[in-house]
């Protein structure tokens, strides 16, 4: 685990959108506000949950404005999501977000054609120079065009300015694989998965989808961890089992991932986000979450209740 990187649980800043598909700044600064209030160990922008891939460029440097300053006024620390599928428009966002002094930078890699190792390479290397001084988190989700695992992802970052990658779960050997190769990051692993990397020896933390639901539920199952893993993986069972049977049935119906994460948010109830998405993408009906709501309570009271 690299001790440079963020680490713990970071909850994501979701983008509420009206009925006009504009972006509501307003909401926005009090979602902020609340994921503030909650004590997270950090706030990031511009993940998928942040829907990145939907902003003009002016709308991405004041989403950034907003989070910097009140991140700074708060001393709460922040991530700002640079990424982009063009990397031209990828290093330009990263340029502008450095100068926000943020912890760490998040980017992926170009997604238009599958990169091979050194592109990958190449292109990190230079997101680094345009990063200077402030560290890059790698995002490389399981929808990406090219999913690195831990032996390609140490090729590619190893002495590059990347601390940190967040990162899909893939295969039985994940967490082997893992240790095996990734010691110089810092490894972040699905919300839902979070006490079994800690477990394994190789979570630094998650980008959170537990956060999206409950920020305050999620940093009290954290603590749980910290003082009893056992009791944190007894949880991360009925958890699990709450997204699989609850969540994941919408990704079957075709939902994208930003649309689970709005549900999620939606069903705890803690910030006025909704669950609308910005055009294309479909959104899942505000009476779905509030259907599940209670399913929520009954399965894992620890993570609604706090």
């Amino acid at each position: 685990m690299n001790p440079a990187g963020p680490k713990g649980t970071w909850a994501s800043l979701l983008l509420p959108i009206g009925e006009d598909d504009a972006i509501d700044f307003a909401r926005l600064a009090d979602g902020i506000a609340a994921l503030i209030a909650t004590g997270v160990d950090g706030i990031y922008s511009n993940g998928t949950a942040g829907e990145f891939y939907a902003q003009t460029e002016a709308e991405f440097d004041a989403i950034q404005g907003l989070l910097a300053a009140a991140c700074q006024r708060a001393g709460m620390a922040f991530v700002i999501g640079a990424c982009h599928s063009d990397p031209v428009v990828q290093m330009a966002r990263i340029r502008r977000a450095a100068a926000l002094s943020p912890l760490a930078i998040q980017v992926i890699l170009p997604d238009w054609w599958p990169v091979t190792n050194g592109e990958a390479r190449a292109f990190i290397e230079r997101a680094s120079d345009a990063a200077g001084p402030v560290p890059l988190v790698l995002y490389n989700p399981p929808h990406a065009k090219r999913v690195l695992g831990p032996a390609d992802l140490a090729e590619v970052t190893r002495a590059t300015g990347v601390v940190a990658a967040k990162l899909t779960l893939q295969g039985t050997d994940f967490y082997a694989e893992a240790r095996r190769h990734l010691s110089h990051l810092g490894v972040f692993v699905p919300g839902h998965h979070l006490a079994t990397g800690r477990a394994e020896g190789v979570a630094a933390g998650a980008f959170s989808n537990i956060a999206c639901l409950n920020p305050l539920g999620a940093m009290a199952w954290q603590e749980m961890m910290d003082i009893d893993i056992t009791a944190g993986l007894a949880l991360e069972t009925r958890i699990r089992a709450f997204i699989s049977g609850h969540i994941l049935p919408y990704a079957e119906r075709g939902f994208s991932n930003a649309a689970l994460d709005k549900l999620l948010a939606r069903i705890g109830g803690w910030a006025d986000i909704g669950t609308r998405l910005r055009a294309p993408y479909a959104s899942i009906p505000d009476d779905d979450a509030l259907a599940l709501r209670p399913v929520a309570m009954a399965m894992i009271p620890e993570i609604m209740a706090s």
